[in-house]
């Protein structure tokens, strides 16, 4: 197929439109280590490699779309997480980012505990063998059978959202006979910089017992009375894609004083704060994310120093990484179909997926990276948009980029950093069929999540 330089919109700095980009970048070829998975890199073809695999053997063999997943790279921030915080504190994989049989397992090798929020998550890690122990489960609106299950499971402990929760998992636990462990989650105020629709720490939103006006006092004072329950702790959750850590600040302020008012009026002090997760990655060159020994040091040196200061024990502190673990590990593999130049603006570039693989650029108006992988290519920067194939103008992966001028149909084209939340929020809009997700390490390849058929979705249309 010829390569001719499309007739495309601006593709200098001084005459580019408005929007969500920088200017082009210099080498067009390179792959930016700070957004793509560990072992990524070009070969001496100049085609894009994920665990010594090319891109090109990977499409042919697997299809596109579909997300790689680098298991080296996965593995070993699980173990650097782990590390980071130590024998003395937990780190509970939130499975929400993404979960599989097979990342239960890896978890469950490279030591960490997992969070899951519904019944499915907990399913899936039990039968992936996750000890039941090393489970906590989340969400606002948790219902009596899954509440069931948890319980009769023997999770490590349930976070309480609200004051109908408290009673209602008292109940279940002392109908089965048992003594739940449980957290209760606390609004704390605070305004995470972040998107809207992913903070969480503020008082008008779904999530949480408020601090403010002594709800969160009234809620341990409810919990400490009940038989069926077992109260280890206070839960804190700020917001998602977080990388200033004063917002973590004030937050474990706030719950370090309600922990000081339990011990005065109770005389208990309650052994465990968990922070949350939240912290950030890098989908563009311009992030700066904190490493997890960076992020360890800082939360220990303000609860340390909070806890001191109110004559408090220092409680076990447990956090919630899923986005900053799996994020950077995987990427979106993507096949060009059209590319439509429109003169003075952009060129469209259309892939063979779209929202209904990663629905977060619609949903956040979240920003990623892009790059062909399947060549390299010295020809001019276009100023790109690349969309998907749904009946959606808002069907769009990458919302601003660069790409080479002599793009065509047949390209293969890669998101990086999209190992959270894009399976996990994937659909069947238009019908589409959600894509693989294949692990790769050390030559191999493997899926761990297997391509959708049209006849799975005829199995489940019963009309």
């Amino acid at each position: 197929m010829s390569r001719s330089a499309h007739p495309a919109g601006p593709r200098h700095a001084d005459v580019l439109p408005e929007g969500h980009y920088s200017a082009p970048p210099t080498d067009l070829n390179a792959l930016d280590p700070k957004v793509w998975a560990r072992t990524v890199r070009r070969d001496e073809r100049g085609v894009a490699t994920v665990g010594g695999l090319g891109v090109d053997a990977l499409a042919e063999e697997f299809g596109t779309p579909a997300y790689f997943l680098d298991e080296t790279d996965f593995r070993a921030r699980c173990r650097a997480w782990a590390e980071a915080f130590g024998k003395d504190a937990d780190v509970f994989y939130a499975g929400k980012a993404f979960l599989s049989r097979a990342i239960v397992r890896w978890l469950k090798e490279e030591g960490l505990n997992l969070d899951v929020c519904s019944g499915g998550e907990l399913s899936t890690a039990l039968s992936a063998g996750m000890p039941a122990e090393r489970i906590a489960f989340h969400g606002n609106n948790k219902s009596e059978d899954e509440i069931r299950r948890a319980v009769e499971a023997g999770v490590g402990r349930i976070v309480l959202d609200s004051f109908q929760e408290i009673v209602r998992v008292a109940h279940i636990a002392q109908s089965l006979g048992k003594r739940q462990r449980v957290q209760i989650r606390v609004t704390v105020g605070v305004e995470a910089h972040t998107h809207e629709f992913i903070a969480t720490a503020h008082e008008d939103q779904k999530f949480g017992i408020a601090l403010a006006g002594g709800q969160a006092a009234e809620a341990v004072r409810r919990a400490l009375t009940l038989d069926g329950l077992e109260l280890i702790g206070i839960h804190s959750h700020i917001g998602s894609q977080i990388f200033d850590m004063a917002g973590f600040e004030v937050s474990a302020r706030r719950v370090v004083q309600l922990l000081a008012e339990v011990r005065d009026e109770h005389g208990v002090e309650l052994p465990e704060i968990d922070l949350g997760g939240g912290l950030g990655i890098a989908y563009t060159s311009e992030d700066d994310p904190r490493e997890p020994h960076e992020i360890a040091k800082a939360l220990s040196e303000i609860v340390t120093r909070e806890c001191e200061a109110a004559g408090l024990r220092t409680p076990r502190i447990s956090v919630e990484p899923g986005r900053a673990i799996v994020g950077p590990t995987a990427f979106t593999l993507y096949r060009v179909g059209t590319v439509k130049p429109l003169e003075g603006l952009r060129t469209y570039v259309s892939v063979d997926g779209g929202m209904s693989d990663n629905i977060r650029t619609a949903l956040y108006d979240a920003e990623y990276s892009v790059s062909l992988v399947s060549r390299t290519s010295e020809a001019e920067p276009m100023l790109s948009r690349v969309v998907g194939k749904h009946c959606e103008s808002g069907d769009i992966v990458v919302r601003d980029a660069f790409l080479p001028s002599d793009l065509a149909p047949g390209d293969l084209i890669a998101v990086p950093a999209t190992g959270a939340y894009c399976r996990s929020m994937a659909s069947n809009y238009n019908h589409a069929l959600r894509p693989p997700v294949v692990a790769v390490s050390d030559g191999e390849a493997r899926v761990i999540v297997r391509r959708e058929t049209e006849e799975d979705l005829l199995r489940l249309d019963v009309g």
